[in-house]
């Protein structure tokens, strides 16, 4: 299914346990990207299309600073960034070597990129929080990529934080973290996600009013036909 904007509104309502609860049931386990948190608390929820980028360990040949004027460069990818993609950067899980900064990240926000995701770390930190676009990284380092990574190409299957992304896949970020939703399990999670959210704030609501878990929380089929009839 294509990720339309119709799509993008209700997934926008879905977090992100939601979604690997959803896709746990369907057999997938390794969705989540393992360290891709929030630069901030409070990050709006994310939703879109993956657009990749790869790195690979430090060359000295190739890692350098006259790389970045390559027509293989970061630069040149983020110049090739769609309206609304969400970028995915497999830095390899590399937290000593800084993968964008203020600049680079000032002209994806200016692209209206949604957002960057990814295994490793970012620089100039105050600078990049200035540029308004939403970040999930490991965290921050002072030195350049090429201090610890080689850029090597874009829009190609990555594996970030332990997980496998194809370009195109649906990224959900939150305060969460993010996850992947395969192209064609979309239609499953914008199927049975609003209806999981429905009723875990019913259970919620239920536990506030003094309920017990046992019967309630996996619902038994009492339980059930009273959420039913709430409805």
């Amino acid at each position: 299914m294509t990720l339309t904007n119709e799509a993008i509104a209700v997934l926008k309502d879905v977090s992100t346990a939601t979604i690997t609860t959803i896709l746990l049931k369907k057999g997938l386990r390794n969705i989540w990207l393992r360290g891709a948190m929030p630069l901030k608390p409070g990050q709006p929820r994310l939703v879109g299309p993956a657009f990749t980028l790869r790195f690979v360990p430090a060359r000295e040949d190739l890692a350098t600073p006259a790389s970045w004027g390559s027509p293989i460069s970061t630069r040149a990818a983020i110049e090739a960034m769609p309206e609304g993609c969400l970028v995915v950067a497999d830095a390899m899980g590399v937290t000593d070597a800084g993968i964008f900064g203020d600049i680079l990240c000032a002209r994806m926000a200016k692209r209206n990129v949604a957002g960057l995701i990814t295994d490793g770390v970012l620089r100039d930190v105050a600078g990049v929080t200035r540029t308004g676009l939403p970040v999930w990284s490991r965290g921050f380092a002072a030195p350049p990529s090429v201090a610890g990574v080689t850029f090597v190409g874009w829009q190609e299957t990555i594996g970030c934080g332990g997980v496998a992304v194809i370009p195109g896949d649906v990224i959900v970020a939150d305060d969460d973290g993010a996850v992947v939703i395969p192209k064609a399990l979309l239609d499953d999670v914008l199927a049975e996600g609003p209806e999981q959210e429905r009723m875990e704030a019913w259970i919620v609501e239920e536990v506030e009013n003094g309920a017990s878990l046992p019967g309630l929380y996996p619902m038994n089929a009492e339980t059930k036909a009273r959420y039913d009839a709430s409805k």
